[in-house]
């Protein structure tokens, strides 16, 4: 069965996986995954996501400050930002808002989220966001203020249903990863059975947010901790998973996803 399959957020840069990325690469190509969105987070990791979609093809670079690092941003991460999204054509992010870590900056995330936000607006650059009990504050934010015309991604979704045609309307993209094939995870699979069909996108969030054991084709672990990595090449679980969650042949859930990928993150 040869799928296209689009990973719309991973982080493959991550320093975790090693230094031999292409291997990585390989591997999720054997498994037919045709692009990635591979999302920077700070200054200090946008130099390594530069230089993998340098080196693959099948990765579409995103740069962005991710809210967990407002307080290491030096006092030119803008015109750096701007720097790194001249130099190949680029997604926005990982952007975003996090009620849920201690002690939260929630100004400068304000602030770093909103700047970020009307540069992908001015530029109409597909922005990933992050969101952790902020709902609200991010749906008014959006709501208040310029988007990307083409849209945006909502990465690892976790809000309500209720709040899905509202941020639909707005332009959201809903990611569904792995990780909520999970026990516990019971109310954001149902929540996802009520994504509008051509709003939906697949994630691993590599090497972030695991599959169950059962499901983890790719078993991979940090050579200095041995704690276990989510293996981009698990894209391919994740689509099984995704199909049977929503009672569909993988051939045609994959068929949509890739629709929907590439009108919001554009052709190659």
């Amino acid at each position: 069965m040869n799928l296209r399959l689009y990973d719309a957020h991973n982080h493959l840069q991550d320093a975790r996986f090693g230094s031999d990325a292409g291997v990585l690469v390989s591997a999720t190509e054997r498994v037919g995954v045709t692009r990635m969105v591979v999302n920077g987070s700070c200054e200090e990791d946008w130099p390594t996501v530069l230089e993998l979609a340098r080196r693959h093809p099948c990765v579409l670079p995103s740069f962005g400050y991710h809210p967990w690092y407002v307080a290491e941003r030096t006092s030119h991460w803008r015109e750096e930002l701007i720097r790194f999204l001249d130099v190949v054509p680029s997604a926005v992010g990982e952007i975003g808002l996090d009620c849920w870590i201690a002690n939260p900056d929630l100004a400068a995330q304000e602030e770093m989220f909103m700047w970020q936000l009307r540069l992908a607006a001015e530029r109409n650059l597909p922005a990933s966001i992050h969101c952790l009990k902020a709902w609200g504050w991010l749906h008014d934010l959006l709501r208040d203020n310029p988007r990307p015309a083409c849209g945006f991604l909502l990465h690892s979704y976790g809000g309500s249903r209720d709040m899905i045609e509202p941020l639909a309307s707005l332009g959201a993209y809903f990611s569904l990863p792995g990780y909520f094939a999970r026990a516990g995870k019971e109310r954001q699979r149902e929540v996802f059975r009520h994504v509008p069909s051509d709003r939906l996108l697949i994630e691993t969030d590599a090497p972030d947010q695991l599959l169950p054991d059962e499901l983890n084709q790719h078993p991979l672990c940090d050579l200095q901790t041995g704690k276990p990595l989510n293996h981009p090449a698990n894209l391919a679980a994740v689509y099984g998973f995704a199909a049977g969650l929503l009672g569909e042949p993988v051939e045609k859930l994959a068929a949509r996803v890739e629709a929907n990928f590439v009108r919001l993150f554009g052709e190659r």
